[in-house]
């Protein structure tokens, strides 16, 4: 098993080891948050029950303030029908009830005025022992009851102004207060509980809390639609409330609850955002490391390269001289001027590398020509242009020619000693050149399609694997084009695409 192989089973490894810690932390907490809203659940109810019974409280209360209204009004009926009694008796008549019954009063606060308003007697309020009229707006200001009509003396009529007494009204505050109170108690809940307290028609707001805001139920549309929601989570609580029966109350899971449903994704997208943004910075670190391990290597070849062919360029021209006619020295100075562009392509790829108008058209056929001359007979090499005209490409001539050189020579390594073809293609787009290098020869495994470009990757035995990952840093990282397996399959041949664009800069 090669190095790239440990690597991505190494990978995958580690993929699924992470996934598995990512589902078991998603169990738990997903079981975590299952509980937590059960627990919630059972909180909402016991609060929705604990509201009803003291809505029901309250409704009682009510009840009784009524009977205790009620009672005063007859009270005071009673006491008009004593004072009626005591002015129409005659001298012989019995008038100790009357008497019991009229002093008896004694929290009732009466008026009582003549046809004029004129105030003939004040009981139970000191306000008007001292006022002579009794007027329209006194009557407004002393009470919301009509008065009782007293007949006196003949035609005589009075009337019995009242009121509820000061202990109704003090039980009254206290009731309203306790009503006001429960409101509270229901839209400021300790479970921050969203609520809404509608009336029967479910059209009049009478209270709101929780999370809900005053935008939300102003506006009619949105606030049928979160009713809707509280309909579809939780039935609604029905009370009776004083001077509004038959009321509900809509109540939803609390905010925390709701927030933590989303917390696992949110748990998961982080976890997920930290593994991707750590893996694409140790990657990145790791090409930096080895795109300078390449200039470095590089640099130090060229270099290392350099004394040896000078001397050898200076021993050629001696020998020269002394064996004029030596037609071997010839080729030996070819071999050298060979060497001597393998540094210079070695001293490119360690730096910067100078740019030039080139037409690729005329690279790729100087290249094939050079092919032609050095392989076997039984390889046919196929060019095909499909450009409407030349185009020039900023490019660094040295470095693409020994692109195409390392793919072909990968060619023909793959179609070995049988008979087979290569073939170029070339077209172009709006803004790209497209070339695309086949061949006929063994093919490359689908699992392998990004593996041929790293460093060390070869199916040869006395291979080092680089020429394909220079290809790449060539065309990639220098050129700022695209190369990749664009098909290939054990048996059917391979098929290299590289992409520049019109303008290179």
């Amino acid at each position: 098993m090669d190095i790239y192989s440990k690597k991505r089973n190494g990978k995958l490894f580690l993929i699924a080891f992470a996934l598995l810690i990512v589902v078991v932390s998603l169990w738990y907490t997903s079981r975590f948050l299952n509980n937590l809203a059960h627990e919630e659940q059972r909180q909402i109810r016991i609060w929705a029950k604990a509201i009803g019974q003291k809505a029901d409280l309250v409704n009682y209360t009510e009840h009784l303030f009524k009977s205790l209204r009620e009672k005063e009004h007859r009270n005071i009926k009673l006491w008009a029908m004593a004072m009626k009694g005591l002015g129409e008796a005659g001298l012989d008549d019995e008038m100790s009830f009357y008497m019991e019954v009229v002093s008896g009063n004694k929290d009732i606060p009466v008026v009582v005025v003549d046809e004029s308003n004129i105030i003939k007697a004040v009981l139970n309020t000191e306000r008007y022992r001292e006022s002579r009229i009794f007027s329209e707006i006194n009557k407004r200001q002393f009470t919301n009851y009509p008065p009782i009509i007293i007949k006196v003396y003949g035609d005589d009529v009075q009337y019995a102004y009242y009121r509820n007494s000061k202990l109704y009204h003090r039980l009254k505050r206290t009731l309203d207060n306790y009503t006001d109170l429960f409101l509270n108690e229901v839209v400021s809940n300790s479970l921050s509980t969203p609520v809404i307290v509608t009336d029967s028609l479910q059209t009049t707001i009478l209270a709101y809390g929780g999370n809900l805001d005053s935008t939300d139920i102003s506006d009619t549309i949105k606030l049928h639609a979160r009713i809707a929601i509280m309909k579809r989570e939780n039935d609604p609580v029905v009370v009776d409330l004083p001077g509004n029966s038959h009321c509900f109350i809509f109540y939803e899971d609390s905010q925390m609850l709701t927030e933590m449903k989303w917390f696992p994704f949110i748990f998961f997208a982080v976890i997920s955002l930290f593994l991707i943004l750590g893996y694409t910075l140790f990657s990145f670190s790791r090409r930096s490391e080895q795109s300078k391990v390449w200039a470095g290597m590089a640099k130090e070849t060229a270099h290392q390269l350099g004394t040896p062919i000078s001397s050898l360029m200076g021993w050629i021209e001696v020998l020269k001289m002394q064996y004029p006619r030596e037609e071997g020295f010839r080729e030996m100075s070819k071999d050298v001027d060979r060497l001597t562009l393998v540094s210079e392509r070695f001293s490119k790829i360690g730096s910067d590398p100078d740019f030039n108008d080139e037409n690729i058209v005329d690279i790729i056929e100087s290249v094939m020509e050079y092919m032609k001359r050095r392989s076997s007979k039984r390889i046919e090499y196929i060019f095909i242009n499909n450009l409407k005209q030349d185009i020039l490409l900023s490019l660094n001539n040295q470095l693409i020619v020994w692109v195409f050189e390392n793919l072909f020579r990968n060619a023909v390594d793959a179609i070995g000693t049988g008979h087979g073809k290569i073939k170029v293609f070339i077209t172009e787009s709006d803004s790209e050149i497209i070339i695309d290098v086949s061949d006929t020869g063994k093919g490359i495994a689908k699992t392998n399609h990004k593996s041929v470009f790293n460093p060390g990757y070869s199916t040869k035995k006395r291979g080092w694997g680089l020429g394909l990952s220079l290809v790449k840093r060539i065309i990639v990282e220098q050129h700022l084009g695209k190369i990749f397996v664009k098909s290939s399959a054990p048996g059917e041949g391979t098929t290299f695409r590289i992409i520049f664009k019109k303008t290179l800069s």
